[in-house]
């Protein structure tokens, strides 16, 4: 037999090199370069760490070239610079041992006439997170704090952050805190003022649970003359640093009116931001500052709007949910303030399923006197949907307008025409919702039940829907000629119904039905006690008593679930001879 051929001596592709071969190729060369002074060097070694990138990406272990990588690192090349920094913070923390000969020349960086170099290598420096690396990061980063170059301070301050998080000590006792304090209120770039307030609140947040000091210094960054020299520039930060600014000042607590007018008027121009986070952010701080204000907080309603209902016809689905989300918690507090404009919360075609959903949740929630049959005769076109659980939560939103309405002359039509469109899970969901309306408007019986009186319980196949016609069909058994039959049919049929729910409801609209059809229901009762009798399924089955007690058990049931009055339990044990019951 012939012998195995070992997996790494199988040919690979050229794109993803493997094998020990190709690491130690890459390593002969970048040794040969290490100290080349050849005129076109710096372009072989960019294309040897291309190489060296690309396989350690491909998932190669090319951490036995680190040496090689870090003498050939004393280059002028930015490019050059940056890949071997990729591939110093990827092998640092996997090899600490190694990584402290990425010292001196990390720290040599710091010091470059390129602003550039210096920020990357300090970047660099902070990202290797090795705790026995700490004593070496403090000096860096404190000449980062001060350097000419707001790229090196805009590095600096969040190096400061990562610091704290290696070693919190180190980072307090180098008292890099009150530098950033400093450097945050008179910085003149304002990311390097973004970065240094972020990096505070990740610091300070984290030292306050065992530091006093820490909490206090909280207070003051949420004081008002550092959230005032903020928001006065928050026009000059990026859309993340804008983001940070407002959270900021969501928490900032004014002292009078006028305070909250002065932020207010500050932020005004904030709401028609291209950026929906910083439009949410912006809304987030006016409706804090307003809860106190219930004129003014309407009125930042009113004002909210318009920004919050143009986010939401812009941008990506995503984007267009997040803020759909904000609006839900709003049209909650306040439907009649959106009322007017329900258009805006129609489905469109090409919305996802999430969408949709949030949508029909606000469509319901809005509709009033004024809307409804606008509302209602949407949501009906939704019910035709190619999307099953849209096409249902359109028929339940219909279904709750009704029940919140007084006028329902119309959803009562457009409900009654849901039971035409021959689909099931439509017919299903539209029982239930008649079933529904009817308790609570039970004069609009005739109408409907002219109408389920001709479906068949046989083309019913969800138990909710069987079980709310057969509610139904003994609610209103008088008005329905055919109930009795429909409901013996239905008793045959009890082992081959699964449903607890459907077996209870038809427990129950037999004996509703007795008591007004007797006669064409007395064989129906019968089979349905005995059948209930020898239900594995109910509880009293449990034990096995005697039959006067399990009738007593059953009718007991009875009385629970169909509210049956005592005159009438009583007349049912007088009126029928248990055992011929049982025996027809």
């Amino acid at each position: 037999m012939a012998p195995t051929v070992p997996s790494a001596a199988k040919s690979a592709s050229p794109s993803q090199p493997s094998g020990k071969s190709e690491v130690t190729d890459l390593k002969q060369q970048l040794r040969q370069l290490a100290g080349s002074r050849a005129p076109d060097a710096d372009a072989q070694r960019r294309d040897v760490f291309k190489r060296v990138i690309s396989c350690m990406t491909a998932g190669i272990d090319v951490s036995a070239a680190f040496g090689e990588m870090v003498l050939c690192s004393a280059t002028s090349d930015v490019v050059t610079k940056k890949m071997c920094y990729l591939y110093v913070g990827a092998h640092a923390r996997a090899h600490p041992d190694l990584a402290l000969l990425t010292i001196n020349f990390l720290q040599r960086d710091c010091q470059d006439q390129d602003p550039t170099i210096r920020g990357l290598a300090l970047r660099s420096l902070c990202s290797l997170r090795v705790p026995n690396l700490v004593e070496y990061l403090v000096t860096p980063l404190t000449t980062g704090l001060k350097d000419p170059s707001a790229y090196v301070r805009m590095i600096a301050a969040v190096g400061a952050a990562k610091l704290y998080h290696i070693s919190a000590t180190a980072c307090i006792d180098a008292d890099l805190p009150a530098s950033l304090k400093a450097l945050m209120l008179s910085d003149p770039d304002a990311q390097v003022v973004a970065n240094c307030l972020h990096a505070l609140q990740e610091i300070w947040a984290l030292e306050a649970a065992k530091s006093e000091a820490a909490a206090r210094e909280i207070e003051t960054l949420h004081s008002k003359p550092v959230v005032f020299y903020l928001l006065n520039k928050i026009k000059e930060f990026s859309e993340w640093a804008q983001c940070i600014v407002l959270e900021l000042a969501s928490k900032f607590l004014p002292s009078d009116n006028n305070e909250i007018f002065d932020i207010m008027n500050l932020l005004e121009d904030r709401l028609q931001h291209a950026n929906g986070a910083v439009v949410l952010a912006t809304i987030k701080v006016f409706l804090h500052l307003t809860m106190s204000m219930t004129d003014v907080h309407q009125q930042v309603y009113e004002r909210i709007k318009a920004p919050l209902l143009t986010l939401v016809g812009a941008g990506s689905p995503e984007q267009s949910y997040s803020v759909l989300c904000h609006l839900h918690l709003l049209v909650m507090r306040a439907p009649m303030l959106f009322s007017s404009d329900y258009k805006s919360f129609y489905c469109q075609f090409s919305d996802p399923s999430y969408v949709k959903k949030l949508k029909l949740e606000m469509l319901t929630a809005i509709a009033n006197e004024s809307n409804t049959y606008e509302i209602v005769t949407e949501l009906c076109e939704y019910a035709g949907n190619v999307d099953v659980p849209i096409a249902r939560e359109s028929i339940r939103a219909v279904g709750k307008i009704a029940l919140q309405q007084y006028d329902v002359n119309a959803i009562v039509d457009r409900l009654l025409q849901f039971l035409e469109m021959d689909k099931d899970y439509v017919t299903a969901e539209t029982l239930v919702l008649v079933k529904d309306l009817l308790r609570k408007y039970p004069q609009w019986s005739h109408d409907c039940i002219a109408v389920v009186g001709n479906i068949s319980s046989k083309n019913i196949q969800e138990p909710k829907g069987k079980a709310a016609l057969i509610w139904m069909l003994g609610e209103y058994s008088q008005d329905m000629h055919d109930a009795p039959y429909i409901l013996e049919n239905l008793v045959e049929n009890w082992d081959e119904e699964h449903s607890p729910e459907v077996r209870l409801h038809l427990l129950t609209a037999v004996m509703k039905c007795f008591f007004k059809r007797p006669p064409e229901t007395q064989k129906a009762l019968g089979a349905t006690l005995s059948a209930g009798l020898s239900d594995t399924q109910q509880i009293h089955r449990a034990v096995k008593p005697k039959i006067g007690y399990l009738m007593s058990s059953t009718v007991y049931q009875l009385y629970i679930r169909s509210h049956l009055t005592c005159l009438q339990i009583g007349s049912i044990v007088s009126h029928l001879n248990t055992q011929r019951i049982l025996q027809a």
